[in-house]
């Protein structure tokens, strides 16, 4: 028997008023528990993935501590991007488990909260400076509000299909990068990746090439965003 905290997080008020995401969130940790677990308390979260200010995870903190429970979370990228906050947690020093990733720990979730950060910083800097480049040459930025229907929901579609590669992307990358420490092989890492049910972009079982690829992409990316900062 085991005891658990479940915390929940939605990105935006009109998520967290209407349910959507959090329902979810709440059948992933209902799913996740075995017949014998016990949870014990649950709290709920509305706040932006960039924003370190959680006063409902300091609580659920708190109570795992307290109750010497362990803190359970439905999707990893519910946890946040930001490295700051997974300093905050596993400085915590709490058990905790993801429902969509069971074999996560702290290594590995720190790895994919660092390079969401430098994702979002590049992303950033990359925008900024090609607007300042339009701008410079006299092009009027376009207003959102004259796309029509259909291209709006080919937008957000293309947006949402990105987002969930990306996490996909973290998620592996966190894994190659833990195992690689530990002295695997291309091969190895890539058989376990493949056990554990990871695909490419393309759907496809991962090959070491293709391992060796997101580990290069991660050195390239730390050293990238050292030229921003």
């Amino acid at each position: 028997m085991k005891k658990y905290i479940a915390y929940y997080r939605v990105s935006t008020k009109q998520q967290g008023n209407s349910g959507l995401g959090l329902d979810a969130q709440k059948t992933m940790v209902r799913n996740y528990l075995k017949e014998d677990d016990i949870l014990i308390d649950q709290f709920e979260e509305v706040e932006s993935g960039k924003n370190d200010n959680r006063p409902q995870l300091l609580k659920a903190i708190e109570k795992s501590k307290s109750e010497g429970a362990t803190l359970l979370i439905a999707k990893l990228d519910r946890l946040s991007r930001s490295a700051t906050f997974i300093l905050l947690l596993k400085d915590s020093n709490i058990d905790f488990k993801c429902c969509d990733m069971p074999e996560a720990n702290s290594l590995t979730i720190g790895i994919m909260a660092v390079l969401a950060q430098e994702e979002r910083l590049l992303i950033s800097k990359r925008t900024t400076d090609a607007l300042q480049e339009l701008k410079s040459k006299g092009v009027k930025l376009g207003n959102p509000e004259n796309l029509t229907p259909k291209a709006r929901k080919m937008g957000s579609e293309a947006m949402r299909l990105k987002a969930m590669q990306n996490d996909n992307n973290r998620k592996a990358t966190a894994l190659i990068v833990s195992l690689r420490n530990a002295g695997n092989s291309y091969n190895k890492i890539a058989d376990e990746l493949n056990k554990s049910g990871f695909k490419t972009s393309r759907g496809c079982e991962f090959s070491s090439s293709q391992v060796l690829i997101l580990y290069d992409r991660f050195l390239r990316t730390q050293i990238e965003i050292q030229k921003t900062v």
